[in-house]
């Protein structure tokens, strides 16, 4: 049989002192500074690097497009491939180094909504103008390419750089209704030197052109509000085909 600890008058007196002391411990540790989580130092991280300035981006792919016209006068193709190749490498490069929002995962529904705008918007144009207005426009805004590079513009580098630049980088930093103004004034810089010579001599269709293009972008704009940025990229590429493609076939 083990013989019983002697007893020591100062057991209470340590036991006392350690209970005092355990609230002030508590307390510290709840005074302590939490610990960043990973979504803040992901964010003070992407804060850190800068975000591009998006108007920046547009004043050179503009200048751009624009000293490329009189260099590129009989290659419609390569200066169309670099302009929207400037909006597209600003646009790439804002979401690696900058705060452009990553693109998450889309509903169906979704994508479904903005193929139902492009159509809304683009059958009844290819009814009424597609003869007088979208098959020439079509012929002089892409001279001399084949349906395949027509296809390859319209549904793939088109719809990329812009959608990414315009509903992407720049919508999340201006108003809508800003960036559609913004997105028709590209198109006009972009497409207009080509046909100059007919927008001269028919400017009623010049007109109706540019208020395609500004319909066109402001839907683009409300569908990404809307719907989100795949949604209005879904929805480009259906107006793109509708109003540019089948006329010119």
């Amino acid at each position: 049989m083990m013989p019983d600890a002697p007893f020591d008058p100062l057991a209470g007196e340590k036991d006392q002192a350690d209970a005092d002391r355990e609230p002030d411990a508590e307390a510290a540790i709840s005074d302590a500074p939490e610990a960043p989580s990973d979504s803040s130092r992901n964010r003070e991280r992407a804060n850190y690097r800068g975000a591009s300035d998006p108007l920046f981006g547009f004043i050179i792919a503009a200048a751009l497009s624009v000293g490329l016209t009189p260099l590129l006068p009989d290659s419609v193709e390569l200066r169309y491939t670099l302009a929207w190749g400037a909006l597209a490498g600003v646009s790439v490069l804002s979401w690696l180094l900058g705060t452009m929002e990553r693109i998450g995962q889309e509903r169906p529904d979704h994508l479904g909504w903005g193929i139902l705008y492009g159509i809304l918007l683009g059958i009844p144009f290819l009814v009424f103008l597609s003869q007088h207005v979208l098959g020439p426009a079509s012929d002089r805004l892409f001279p001399g390419m084949s349906a395949g590079s027509l296809l390859a513009f319209l549904v793939f580098v088109m719809p990329l750089a812009e959608t990414l630049f315009f509903r992407g980088l720049l919508q999340s930093q201006l108003i809508s209704w800003l960036v559609g103004l913004l997105a028709t004034l590209w198109n006009v810089v972009l497409f207009f030197p080509v046909m100059w010579g007919s927008i001269a001599e028919h400017q009623a269709v010049a007109l109706v052109i540019v208020i395609l293009l500004l319909m066109t972008n402001m839907l683009y704009v409300y569908v990404r509000d809307r719907n989100g940025l795949a949604s209005a990229w879904i929805c480009q590429i259906v107006c793109n085909l509708i109003i540019l493609y089948l006329p010119s076939l």
